[in-house]
């Protein structure tokens, strides 16, 4: 078994951080060239402070004052995980909660950043994602931000998932008033989160991006799905539109992702997604990016707008027989949800429209 390092203190824009065995490695493919448990807590370090050490780097910018929940991998990448949705009873002082409300209406405290001090001490534990809420405290009903997941299917590349988000998504956002704001998901997908005012429920938000994806699915039939059903999806990109139902989060802008390489969650900017190799964007990489161009996500709280016309796509949507769609198995049943049940098995048992089981 290898010796454990000595653990060691940081400073954190004034608050002490302890940093225990920092030399244990997290990523076995980087090693001890940047895959120890020291150089993930660094870097989150880094992005929390910014690279000039202001105290409002851009993981701060994204991750402030939101319900935040953990992804920890306290034996590295390849060991188990352990995904935190309660703040623990045990922490230091300048660490905050912010109360949440389950879909099952259950309450809790989710972790709320509001100092690098707090990222930092959630990275000695192991966090290697932090995923937030599209929610700011202390208003956890209203989201302040649509979340455009870009998910590719068995079949498909990041450059088609590249395609459908600048060829698709940017010019209908364009359209409809909307700043999109683009990062690569950390894997093969891609993020773009729309900035609204939070004045909205979950509901009414995730209807709204139930409406672009069917407009993107309408323009691009061949190369979009909505189909919530993975057998009906083919080899094309499905616009995972549940992102946005309550207690649902994404990895925050700059998060590292359980990957061999450290490959993070990185904000791009539109002409950068054009030629961005997502295996190129890492904690050994991001920084210097960031330090040569700034952070193209600063501004995105500048561009909040009323999803009024997101709202009347809805209704004619509606109007047209497309009312909501499915959500997650493990929701309680929502209002104005239609039946979840598979289309084959449906057939097979014999299911009508309305979701009752006919008997032979």
């Amino acid at each position: 078994m290898p010796s454990r390092s000595l653990a060691e203190e940081l400073d954190v824009n004034g608050v002490a951080v302890r940093l225990s065995n920092p030399d244990k490695i997290y990523f076995p493919e980087l090693g001890e060239n940047g895959g120890r448990k020291r150089d993930l807590v660094g870097y989150y370090r880094t992005l929390a402070l910014g690279v000039d050490d202001s105290g409002d780097g851009p993981l701060m910018r994204a991750t402030r004052d939101r319900p935040t929940f953990l992804q920890r991998f306290p034996d590295g990448v390849e060991g188990d995980e352990i995904y935190q949705k309660h703040i623990a009873k045990k922490r230091p002082e300048h660490v905050q909660s912010t109360p949440i409300v389950f879909p099952s209406k259950r309450t809790g405290d989710a972790i709320r950043p509001t100092v690098p001090a707090d990222l930092v001490w959630a990275a000695n534990l192991g966090t290697v994602t932090f995923h937030t809420w599209p929610t700011i405290h202390p208003d956890n009903d209203h989201p302040d931000q649509l979340r455009i997941d870009l998910d590719p299917q068995p079949g498909t590349t990041f450059d088609d998932v590249r395609r459908v988000a600048i060829d698709g998504l940017k010019p209908l956002l364009d359209e409809l008033g909307f700043t999109g704001f683009v990062k690569t998901s950390g894997g093969r997908g891609i993020h773009v989160y729309v900035p609204i005012e939070p004045l909205w429920d979950f509901i009414a938000t995730r209807r709204c991006v139930i409406a672009v994806a069917r407009e993107l699915e309408r323009r691009d039939p061949d190369h979009v799905t909505t189909s919530w059903w993975k057998e009906e999806r083919g080899e094309r990109i499905f616009i995972d539109f549940n992102q946005n139902a309550r207690d649902r989060t994404m990895a925050s802008p700059y998060s590292v992702r359980r990957s061999a390489t450290g490959r993070v969650s990185t904000p791009v900017t539109w002409d950068e997604l054009a030629d961005v190799d997502p295996d190129d964007c890492t904690m050994a990489t991001v920084p210097k990016l960031l330090e040569n161009r700034g952070d193209p996500w600063a501004d995105i709280a500048d561009h909040r707008r009323g999803i009024e016309k997101l709202l009347e796509m809805v209704q004619e949507d509606d109007a047209d027989g497309l009312a909501d769609m499915p959500y997650p198995p493990s929701y309680p049943k929502m209002p104005g949800e239609p039946p979840r049940v598979q289309p084959s098995k449906k057939v097979a048992e014999h299911w009508d429209e309305k979701g009752n089981r006919i008997e032979d």
